[in-house]
């Protein structure tokens, strides 16, 4: 796993880098065979890249670890989890586009879309006025 700041997770460095995280993670279960998880790589990296600093990014291989895809009912690769407090918030199966994880992930992250911005010139209302 060369790429910069995506996590090679493990059954044995879960808890402490996912479970344990202070920030939002995004997990992503594959296998070297399967095509679908080969075509969301290049996605996946794009993610850890556009969102470092405000979600950590891992990959887990799940035939070398089986325990963690067991506990979490991973039976469908790829699986992409987002992880938020230790806690599982949001489950996306199979090949998506980018637009559909960045989505689930700004739901965690307070990211504002940019299109739901109010102008800048629209009236604000004072609050105890």
């Amino acid at each position: 796993m060369a790429v910069e700041g995506i996590l090679e997770l493990t059954d044995a460095n879960f808890e402490s880098d996912v479970l344990k995280s202070e920030q939002p993670v995004m997990v992503d279960f594959w296998a070297a065979w399967c095509g679908p998880c080969r075509a969301l790589a290049p996605i996946v990296d794009e993610i850890a890249a556009s969102y470092r600093g405000k979600v950590k990014v891992g990959k887990m291989d799940v035939d070398k670890n089986n325990a963690t895809p067991m506990r979490y009912g991973v039976r469908g690769i790829p699986t992409l989890l987002i992880f938020k407090g230790g806690q599982v918030q949001e489950q996306i199966v199979g090949y998506v586009p980018k637009e559909t994880i960045q989505k689930a992930l700004d739901k965690h992250v307070g990211v504002v879309d940019i299109s739901s911005k109010r102008p800048a010139d629209a009236p604000t209302t004072k609050v105890g006025s």
